[in-house]
């Protein structure tokens, strides 16, 4: 058990908050069953968090859970990153040191970066994952500490939170999903304004179901009473408790201190009525030397260490020790046992006090803070050193000073992956820049940004720092920091300041970053960006820019325009990362290379490249190659039909990323899981891997990849309301801006066969021939052979209908001169051209059996159970339109629905059973009976069999055949001579006896079971 919860308060009864603290005790208990535990606490300032946090402590303590506190810490606006987190793993590792080491399992070195104490942060490269990494080890370090004991951890004041502090708690609070461990968070709601970034957060976690939130409000006139009972030890007269509630307004901390002016005055009537005066009251109360130490505390930030206390207050040791027994004895300072330090029972006295500094005296009490932590660095702790320092000497207004410790302080907020406090130092660099003299900044030196971040163009140099480093440093840690638009104004504003600059390398660099950052916020496909990048390079020596840009290039050219000419790019840049010994970028463009190799037809070479740069990236620690790795080595392989490998490789991709930290490259994985379990016949599955996979997207274009696998299942089970759903998802978070084949062409298959199957013929074909028209070029085949099929199929099901007959051979002319374009260089690929092939005949009313044979045969071998059922359906159809021969088609019927069946494919198991049903073929059993009835033999099944097993009537089998062929009511009853009313009649009917919702669908119906024909 921890032993550092005390009570402060002033009052020894605890008023009120019973249902507050029955939630919290509520969560223990859950939290003890093995349901981790995330909770909320806020309240304005004074109210009673830290009371009713201690209650709850001690509740906690008493049922021998470990408790950890830690609280974040206000230091101006640098900020101190993951300190309440630091200061509970340091009471974690007090009190349970044996289980904190075992549950390390050989990671301190990556911790490290959240406690220092754990050794040296290991040499990660820095990259836009590094901050998804440290929290995922930080998720599972709790997990792990919290498997056989209950653990409380609460951090204290978020108000104050830096950026990566609320990050890491976000991220604890998503994905904490074992262990018995309570994580509760205070916060300061009157500080929380409109523009406060805890708002956004707050607003984030209310949306999360395992997050409760307890709301403090001030007391009623009740409890006041009751307070001041316990803090006067007697009964108050009714009149002061009315003052006191009156003038308090039921704020717990200012009913204690006015209760203490009473203690101290007999009576509240000659106080002032300002608040800040009622807090300085107790203040000025002081000999003259503890108010001194209690303006220095004040103005050291949350904490300030006995140690550095006596350097700045500059009193001999028993004048100090003086000083602060008196302001502790008057309760206004707490002594903190963890640090040897002291900090102000409430904040609020803290900031009256530091409010009624004058600006001369804050000024030169930071530079004596600034001064004494300069000469001896020891006085505190190593990770917050370079932070307060940086803050003392901004505080003190000298430029000169404050710009190497700002810039100190960036390189370690980069150290430990808190990008977002490196960008808010690189900006308040920015900020001093010309106010520094020129003395000072021809000292300082570039930050060691190619260390850092590969191919920035900013190599290290003896050349003095620019503010174009400052500048590219800034963009960089945006970017890592998810701060994409600041990323993007940044890059731009260098961009103006290059343009007089002749630095072309530098210029290339940003134009990367600007491209980049137009991809990842949906303002384009970032193409013109990197063009203009590229023109800058060329011609130059090689260098790790130009490298970079050549990787960067060959990357977008893959997605965007694969082909001959990108793989030309790609090996190019293989070629100057290699001369440069840039091993990172190297394997970025081998990386490409190897789908690039795939989609040209060299399978096997194009997957060795991609294995073997996947495990030369694990074995180099590089964990932007290794997640890029995770998501395109399953993707290749299922493009070339190889979906039981791809499986292997996406679960091999999700442990990775599971283990590092990456939820958008898991999503991105889980949704390559989810399509290749799909291709192989398991449905279900494959839907758990898209729900799976939903939850951990985390950008717009991962959110469409999860609703466009949605929709295939969708469409595939005949859930149309739900594909249209998934349809319109897909596109709104996909959009037009960045034209990709992967994410236009299978939207537009998807649009096509739910318009089909609902009837919109014209639209479906309309969105075929735009998709026709923007091109389906070699490299494309993956998503452009399964489009033309579908597009074949929807014109064979509507063959013979008058209406759209003109427009069909145009249309199968496009699907034929696309289908000569792209080379079948693999067996699924050529698979799907004969089957295009045997649905081109179809819509010609040409397909014979043995088309439907051959495309059977191609299929039998490629793990496609779905493509094979409906090959077999469609063979069976035609063998017995072709001859009538009931044998050979009951067995290819009867396999194909037992697979239907499995998968849940409603549609195709209708086509089957209606087919089925026209042929009197038995689907339950083999021996050739329906039911009681013989087997009949062998003879051709007209189309009026189908008709007449719906049960239409003649006339209503006329006005049928006019709605498969478009006609209104009217135009209806004007061909057969009836009413309009009555021709009304006739489709109600219709509709009812074909189980359908609209006209639509039922001509959708007439045109898959080709039931009229057309002379």
């Amino acid at each position: 058990m921890l032993g550092d919860v005390q009570t402060n308060t002033v009052s020894p009864v605890f008023v009120g908050r019973a249902g507050e603290l029955a939630a919290l005790t509520d969560a223990l208990a859950r939290a003890a069953a093995g349901e981790p535990q995330a909770l909320l606490v806020g309240g304005e300032a004074g109210v009673g968090k830290t009371r009713l946090v201690e209650e709850f402590l001690a509740a906690a303590c008493r049922r021998e859970a470990v408790v950890a506190v830690g609280g974040c810490v206000e230091i101006g606006a640098d900020g101190l990153p993951y300190a309440p987190f630091a200061t509970a793993l340091r009471a974690l590792r007090r009190a349970l040191p044996d289980e904190l080491t075992e549950a390390l399992a050989g990671q301190e070195g990556e911790l490290a970066r959240l406690l220092p104490e754990l050794g040296e942060a290991d040499r990660t490269p820095n990259d836009e994952h590094g901050t998804a990494r440290l929290f995922e080890l930080a998720a599972r370090l709790l997990e792990r500490i919290s498997v056989v004991r209950t653990v409380v951890l609460v951090l204290e004041d978020l108000h104050w939170a830096d950026a990566s502090t609320r990050h890491l708690l976000t991220y604890l609070f998503r994905t904490l999903r074992n262990g018995r461990l309570v994580v509760v968070a205070t916060y300061r709601a009157d500080d929380v304004h409109r523009r406060h970034p805890l708002r956004p957060l707050i607003a984030e976690l209310d949306r999360l179901r395992t997050v409760r939130r307890i709301e403090l409000d001030r007391f009623s006139r009740a409890e006041v009473g009751r307070q001041l009972t316990g803090i006067l030890a007697m009964v108050p007269d009714a009149e002061l408790v009315d003052d006191i509630f009156d003038r308090s307004d039921g704020n717990a901390f200012f009913v204690e201190e006015l209760a203490r002016s009473v203690e101290c005055c007999g009576d509240s009537s000659g106080l002032s009525d300002s608040l800040r005066d009622l807090l300085l009251v107790r203040v000025e109360a002081l000999p003259e030397n503890a108010q001194r130490i209690a303006r220095i505390i004040a103005e050291g930030g949350s904490t300030v260490e006995h140690p550095l206390l006596a350097a700045v207050a500059g009193l001999t040791e028993d004048d100090l020790d003086e000083a602060l027994r008196a302001a502790v004895g008057a309760n206004l300072l707490l002594p903190t046992p963890d640090t040897d330090g002291y900090r102000f029972r409430h904040s609020l006295v803290r900031e009256a006090v530091s409010d009624d500094l004058l600006p001369g005296e804050r000024t030169r009490l930071n530079r004596r803070y600034a001064e004494a932590l300069e000469g001896a660095p020891s006085l505190v702790r190593t990770d917050e050193r370079a932070a307060r320092l940086a803050s003392y000497w901004y505080a003190a207004h000298d430029a000169g000073k404050a710009l190497p410790a700002v810039l100190r302080a960036a390189v370690e907020a980069r150290s430990r992956f808190a990008y977002s406090e490196q960008l808010r130092l690189l900006e308040r660099a920015m900020e001093l820049w010309d106010d520094v003299p020129d003395a000072v900044r021809t000292t300082l030196r570039p930050l060691d940004h190619a260390e850092a971040y590969p191919g920035c163009g900013c190599e290290p140099s003896e050349d003095p720092l620019r503010y174009l480093d400052l500048m590219a440093e800034a963009t960089v840690a945006a970017r890592f920091g998810g701060d994409r638009e600041r990323a993007l104004t940044l890059a731009k504003k260098a961009l103006r300041l290059l343009d007089d600059d002749g630095d072309p390398l530098r210029a290339a660099w940003f134009w990367v970053q600007r491209s980049l950052m137009m991809q990842s916020l949906s303002r384009g496909d970032g193409w013109q960006e990197l063009a203009t990048a590229e023109d800058l390079v060329r011609g130059l020596q090689p260098s790790a820019v130009h490298a970079d840009v050549l990787a960067n290039v060959a990357s977008w050219g893959a997605l965007h325009r694969p082909g001959a000419e990108t793989l030309v790019a790609a090996d190019r840049a293989v070629e100057y990362a290699r001369l440069v010994g840039e091993e990172s970028i190297e394997l970025h463009a081998r990386l490409t290379r190897g789908w690039l190799t795939i989609d040209a037809g060299d399978v096997e070479a194009g997957l060795a490249e991609m294995y073997g740069v996947r495990d030369r990236a694990e074995e180099l620690h590089l964990v932007g190659v290794m997640s890029r790795a995770a998501i395109n080595l399953p993707s290749s392989l299922e493009s070339t039909g190889r979906s039981l490998e791809a499986v292997a490789a996406a679960g091999h991709g999700i442990e990775i990323c599971h283990r590092h930290g990456l939820p958008e490259s898991e999503a991105w994985v889980r949704a390559n899981l989810a399509q290749s379990l799909y291709s192989l016949g398991h449905w279900d599955e494959s839907l758990a891997a898209a729900d799976a996979a939903a939850p951990l997207a985390r950008s717009r274009k991962s959110n469409g990849l999860v609703a466009a696998r949605r929709a295939d299942l969708a469409l595939a089970r005949g859930d149309f309301e739900e594909a249209e759903e998934q349809l319109a998802l897909n596109r709104r978070h996909l959009g037009l801006h960045d034209p990709q084949p992967q994410h236009l062409i299978c939207p537009v298959r998807h649009a096509m066969t739910l318009a089909a199957h609902q009837g919109r013929l014209p639209e479906a074909r309309a969105a075929f021939e735009a998709q026709s028209d923007t091109g389906l070029p070699p490299g494309t085949q993956r998503y452009a052979l399964p489009l033309l099929r579908a597009a074949a199929a929807i014109e064979a099901d509507a063959r013979g209908l008058p209406a759209t007959d003109p427009g069909r051979p145009a249309i199968l002319e496009r699907i034929r001169g696309h289908l000569r374009r792209l080379p079948a260089l693999v067996p699924v690929w050529a698979g799907y051209g004969v089957l295009i092939e045997a649905e081109l005949a179809r819509a010609e009313g040409a397909d014979t059996p043995d088309h439907w044979r051959r495309a059977a045969e191609a299929f039998a071998t490629l793990q496609r159970p779905y493509e094979l059922a409906q090959v077999r359906f469609r063979w069976a159809e035609a063998t017995l339109a072709a001859t009538g021969d009931r044998t050979p088609a009951a067995e290819l019927l009867r396999e194909a629905h037992a697979v239907a069946l499995r998968l849940g494919a409603v549609p195709l198991v209708e086509n089957i059973e209606l087919l089925a049903g026209r042929g009197r073929i038995a689907l339950a059993g083999q021996d050739g009976t329906l039911g009681d009835e013989p087997a009949r033999p062998a003879e051709p099944v007209p189309a009026v069999d189908a008709i007449e097993s719906f049960g239409l009537t003649s006339r209503e089998q006329e006005v049928h055949r006019l709605v498969a062929a478009g006609y209104t009511n009217r135009r209806i009853a004007e061909e057969l001579y009836i009413s309009p009313k009555t021709a009304s009649v006739h489709v109600s009917n219709i509709l009812a006896k074909l189980n359908v919702s609209s006209r639509g669908e039922a001509a959708a119906l007439a045109h898959r079971f080709r039931l009229y024909t057309v002379g």
